[in-house]
């Protein structure tokens, strides 16, 4: 289980082998890689600022992967999450998860995200012609992890 907060880039494929090659027992690895859209509640956006509280955020993606680890039969799972200023369409977040069964990874993953969309504190400011604005929590975020519970 690795959890990263950084500021630089990731690559996929590399994140990836690095999973395959420490379990060759795996039938089954699922990534997710969000990114910056160009277009947010603001209208066009230019880049994104993520703030977070530090060693706060990794202990609740790490409570949040120990969480998915006891719901599925996972091997590992990776989640890199990027901070600073990045322009539209940056790799944000990437999400690997590794199982020997599809549907577990598939299940995990979905789960990380959209509980790490409501519960890891993360703060997002876009960058519009009109200036900075603090980017609001959605709705629908909030029906996609409540669906988790219970």
């Amino acid at each position: 289980m690795r959890v990263i907060v950084q500021e630089k880039d990731f690559d996929l494929r590399e994140e990836t082998e690095k999973i395959r090659q420490n379990h060759p027992e795996i039938g089954a690895l699922v990534s997710f890689v969000g990114l910056v859209r160009d277009h947010g509640q603001g209208g066009k956006v230019l880049e994104m600022r993520l703030e977070h509280y530090p060693g706060m955020t990794e202990k609740a993606l790490e409570a949040l992967l120990s969480e998915a680890n006891r719901r599925w039969e996972i091997v590992d799972v990776t989640v890199i999450h990027r901070v600073g200023r990045l322009p539209a369409s940056a790799q944000i977040v990437l999400v690997l998860v590794a199982s020997q069964h599809r549907k577990d990874a598939f299940r995990a993953a979905e789960f990380v995200m959209d509980r790490l969309k409501t519960e890891v504190p993360f703060w997002k400011k876009e960058k519009t012609a009109e200036g900075w604005h603090w980017v609001e929590a959605k709705a629908s975020d909030e029906i996609a992890a409540s669906e988790w519970i219970g």
